[in-house]
């Protein structure tokens, strides 16, 4: 809402042109209606975007890269693996393997997995409901591999631990995860704790203390700053960046 008055300020203010810079666009994961009587979340926030007069939206990561078309205006979709290829690079990782935590991502982890020239595995789950996990498979062979989980975000932690635990007793030499949104909510920093992952890294589109020692946060702000100097010099955004999603 404080964002939507700030636009509508600047609008009723005869600004020439409004871009909302939202990093972490939010109720991106009500992008369908998956059964009756749900609300279409993302749809909405766009329409009162729209309605507020924005000119331009720029973020990062959305959950899914159709949530672009319900804007009537130009969508600047960044991707953290802009930085976070950077960073599992530097690991120097003897064996890696890109997973990804679910088959939604695995379009994502395939992206990853090309440029970094590794292997990918899949895991497959069961939802008994929302953030609830029935059962959970891994698809690839992780034995001896330093597996990387690349996701969009990560929320309670569930789906992320557990797939992280079964790799390890599927073999896997460790498990690090990559994940752009950190919300981690409820027991997730429990969770983590508790799990067999070495490392969470994440950035900080969501502004957070984070209450684990596994967790490591990269910042988007250079990022963002490039890129809205790029926009406002009406210059190439895809010349500058990495284009692997």
């Amino acid at each position: 809402m404080e964002l939507l008055l700030m636009i509508d300020a600047a609008k009723r203010a005869s600004a020439a042109n409004i871009i909302a810079v939202m990093p972490y666009f939010g109720y991106a994961r009500q992008d369908k209606k998956g059964k009756p009587r749900v609300p279409i979340g993302a749809k909405l926030v766009s329409n009162l975007l729209t309605a507020a007069g924005v000119d331009r939206i720029m973020t990062m990561d959305l959950h899914a890269d159709q949530i672009q078309g319900f804007f009537e205006v130009p969508v600047d979709h960044l991707y953290a693996s802009e930085l976070f290829i950077e960073d599992i690079t530097s690991l120097n990782l003897p064996n890696l393997t890109i997973a990804s935590p679910d088959m939604g991502g695995s379009k994502r982890a395939n992206a990853y997995a090309k440029i970094l020239n590794s292997g990918v595995v899949v895991c497959y789950k069961e939802r008994k409901q929302a953030n609830v996990i029935g059962e959970m498979k891994v698809l690839g062979d992780v034995k001896g591999k330093d597996v990387v989980i690349i996701d969009d975000m990560v929320d309670t932690g569930g789906t992320l631990t557990k797939a992280a635990d079964l790799m390890i007793e599927n073999g896997a030499t460790s498990v690090r995860a990559y994940c752009t949104h950190a919300i981690l909510s409820g027991k997730a920093y429990e969770r983590l704790d508790n799990s067999n992952i070495a490392e969470l890294v994440v950035t900080n589109t969501i502004p957070k203390t984070h209450n684990s020692s596994k967790v490591r946060e990269i910042s988007v702000a250079d990022f963002f700053a490039q890129t809205i100097t790029s926009v406002v010099k009406n210059e190439s955004i895809s010349d500058k960046w990495r284009s692997n999603q």
